[in-house]
């Protein structure tokens, strides 16, 4: 029987297994909304060893405006990536970035459910590294190609599954369905990227900012469950979970599994739902009348 990988790893625990006969591949998936191509950075200094990892091109498929900004890659796809980094069968994979995890949980996410065991994400990230006195390196990194073999995406490890936007509309219905959104782009009073501003009728908004503390790593379990708890979802029930695009959420995907749920991912997210027209929004805190919804 498969032990369950704990999805956190320590900058002091992963040091110690760099130095190990098994050192686990290093994934630089240093993104953001407004500068996507996280080269540049990587290159100026990274774990050593890392690959970097192009979150837009090797994270992400492509498709219409309703299957979101960004679609699941194909299992061929992301398995040519995954052997572009190296990675092998069997082999233990460590994913970190400079922004909390919020991109990196992708990484760690889609390996998952495409059956990688052993994956896991560097807590704190880039800053956790630094700040414990550990090397980074510059310049580029060019592994031997791998031969790591990746399952369709699907139901996955721990749980986690996936959900597409009919049955994420439908959710509300017998689960929670978590926004992990910042909360004014739930109530719609901003929305700087996609066509419409709200959220689905019946979502709670849990932002996944607040997972982290004060230096960036989580929040213990514990307190992670407190916090979901408050905001109405049912952890030992159906959870769903969606962002703007489908990669934030899969940093509250992760915060959810260490509160102890079994979180499905909805990757189409906000980015799919406001480019249909026809799919009813709500705006607005929870508490607003039933009838505060636009078409």
């Amino acid at each position: 029987m498969e032990t369950t990988v704990h999805p956190l790893v320590t900058a002091a625990e992963l040091e110690r297994e760099l130095r190990g006969p098994r050192a686990p591949r290093l994934l630089d998936v240093r993104w953001r909304l407004d500068r996507p191509d996280g080269r540049d950075d990587h290159r100026a200094g990274h774990l050593p060893g890392a690959v970097y990892v192009d979150l837009d091109s090797e994270l992400a498929g492509h498709g219409a405006a309703i299957d979101g900004r960004h679609p699941l890659p194909g299992t061929a796809d992301l398995q040519a990536s995954a052997r572009r980094w190296g990675l092998g069968r069997g082999d233990a994979v460590v994913v970190y970035d400079d922004l909390g995890g919020l991109s990196a949980a992708r990484a760690w996410w889609l390996l998952r459910v495409s059956g990688v065991a052993d994956v896991r994400l560097l807590d704190g990230g880039l800053a956790a590294w630094r700040t414990a006195g550990l090397p980074v390196e510059q310049g580029e990194v060019t592994p031997v190609p791998g031969d790591v073999v990746l399952e369709p995406i699907g139901a996955g490890r721990d749980g986690l599954g996936v959900v597409d936007t009919e049955e994420a509309g439908e959710w509300p219905e017998h689960g929670a369905l978590v926004d992990s959104r910042a909360a004014e782009r739930f109530r719609g009073d901003v929305e700087p990227v996609d066509p419409r501003a709200g959220h689905v009728p019946g979502a709670l908004s849990v932002p996944t900012a607040g997972n982290l503390g004060p230096d960036g790593t989580f929040l213990e379990p514990a307190a992670l469950a407190a916090r979901y708890r408050e905001a109405g979802v049912d952890l030992e029930g159906d959870v769903a979970v969606y962002c703007g695009s489908g990669v934030t959420a899969a940093h509250a995907a992760l915060a959810l599994t260490l509160a102890g749920a079994r979180p499905a991912l909805w990757p189409g997210s906000w980015s799919a739902w406001s480019s249909d027209p026809a799919r009813p929004v709500a705006v607005g805190d929870p508490s607003d009348a039933p009838d505060d919804r636009r078409p």
